[in-house]
């Protein structure tokens, strides 16, 4: 972010902002732990639970859409990082944090209870994310790390 250094207020503004996202980080950090632990937890009892060691079709979904709402936390926490070292949202990293969220959200789909018209909205979600997604990737960006 470019910003006229001798504008005091703007200079403030941007420090602030700095310290927010730098905030923000420390508490996606508990909140990724503590979506571990509760990862944790829940298999625990679910395999205590009888008939012991075993999971049903729904407590694996459930255990599923856990591990990936820790996943996409994991993936905001990069995109936090990636903004505090470089000062610059990547599109193509909000891009995949954002197929993972949709992705999370079709795993966990439970179609006997939804309308079809909830799964085509969902299916066009996927189809313009994905296809976004392969347009920022084929997109020269003049730097050799994307």
């Amino acid at each position: 972010m470019k910003y006229d250094k001798d504008d005091k207020l703007i200079a403030g503004v941007y420090k602030m902002v700095g310290y927010s996202v730098r905030v923000l980080a420390v508490l996606m950090l508990f909140v990724i732990l503590m979506g571990v632990v509760d990862v944790g937890w829940t298999l625990y009892q679910k395999l205590l639970a009888p008939p012991r060691f075993i999971l049903t079709i729904s407590d694996m979904l459930a255990t599923f859409g856990a591990f990936m709402a820790v996943l996409i936390a994991i993936e905001i926490l990069i995109n936090i990082t990636v903004y505090l070292n470089e000062k610059v949202i990547h599109v193509k990293i909000v891009m995949a944090t954002a197929l993972m969220a949709i992705a999370r959200k079709v795993i966990i789909l439970d179609f006997d209870t939804i309308e079809p018209s909830y799964v085509y909205g969902i299916a066009a979600v996927t189809i313009a994310m994905s296809a976004g997604y392969w347009l920022v990737h084929k997109t020269p960006t003049g730097s050799e790390d994307d």
